[in-house]
């Protein structure tokens, strides 16, 4: 027994100190410079209202992330450090639909990891008080859990990418035919794409209206079309931008082009499932081979077996 407690609070201890040598770390590398006592008076002010200004997602813990948003920025150093750039990471944000910055998605990134250490040594005491305090092993344990938080952090994020473009990917026939009934009726592209950014209602409808903010904006209508490609990252969709900016620049028809790009993707999704079913199926060939078969041919072997022993 005292052997556990002198274990456990050396752990305590140890973990103790090194948030004490991280705080005051923190402390030293933030004194207020110059730049920052100035930066507030000669930093141009954004006369924007709150009320008409976007507000970000907040996360499950934004209390957490609003307190930690001053680390920030250092633990993007950090991060950066691990592969994760900032360019990438906000494109992976435009990607995913969110409003959220850079540094907001950090704070995030630190509130899972720190989740993670905590159940890692919650876990990590468990094990100690079963079978005994082993210390290499438990901190492995406990670094091992912060780093499944980080990745699940990131794999949320890239899950939230990958259902936002299913959506896209499946809205966008319906929107092309839109598009091409619209054109034939007599309307220009602009004003077809914004009387289905009007109609319509799904994602690829919001990407629509941010083109067309852009150009309304004064962006030229064949660069805002190669931006919202850009942000989607979709085959499909920088397919429908380049026809698009094609047929107003030439002059060419574009409802037929709309009608060929809606009937790939249509075709493209079919093949998709198809991929998908022919692996769900090879799957299935598991628990039937490993599962019923074995079950089956026991079956229907055991009355010989027995009729065998009984003649016997």
């Amino acid at each position: 027994m005292t052997e556990w407690f002198s274990a456990t609070g050396a752990l305590v201890g140890l973990l103790g100190g090194i948030g004490a040598v991280l705080v005051v770390a923190g402390v030293r590398a933030r004194r207020i410079t110059l730049d920052d006592r100035l930066a507030p008076v000669l930093r141009p002010r954004d006369a924007t209202s709150r009320l008409l200004r976007e507000q970000p997602v907040r996360g499950p813990f934004p209390v957490v992330e609003r307190l930690l948003a001053p680390w920030a920025a250092d633990a993007a150093r950090w991060f950066e450090r691990l592969g994760s750039t900032r360019e990438e990471v906000r494109r992976r944000l435009q990607r995913a639909g969110s409003a959220e910055t850079v540094e907001q998605f950090r704070a995030r990134q630190v509130v899972w990891t720190v989740l993670g250490l905590v159940a890692g040594l919650a876990l990590a005491l468990l094990v100690g008080v079963a079978r005994g305090f082993a210390p290499v092993p438990l901190a492995l344990l406990v670094a091992v859990a912060g780093a499944c938080g980080f990745v699940a952090c990131d794999q949320a994020l890239s899950r939230r990418i990958a259902q936002r473009e299913e959506r896209m990917v499946t809205e966008f026939p319906t929107v092309a035919e839109l598009l091409a009934l619209a054109v034939t009726a007599g309307e220009a592209p602009v004003a077809a794409l914004e009387r289905v950014a009007a109609t319509a209602r799904g994602e690829l409808s919001v990407e629509i209206s941010r083109m067309l903010a852009d150009v309304r904006g004064g962006a030229p209508v064949a660069h805002a079309l190669t931006d919202m490609a850009d942000r989607t990252g979709l085959p499909s969709l920088a397919r429908f931008a380049e026809g698009v900016a094609v047929a107003l620049e030439r002059g060419t028809p574009l409802a037929e082009v709309l009608r060929a790009q809606a009937q790939d993707v249509r075709e493209a999704g079919r093949r998709a499932l198809m991929e998908a079913a022919g692996r769900k199926e090879v799957a299935m060939l598991v628990p039937v081979v490993f599962l019923i078969l074995p079950i089956t041919v026991v079956f229907a072997v055991f009355p010989s077996l027995a009729t065998l022993r009984i003649d016997l």
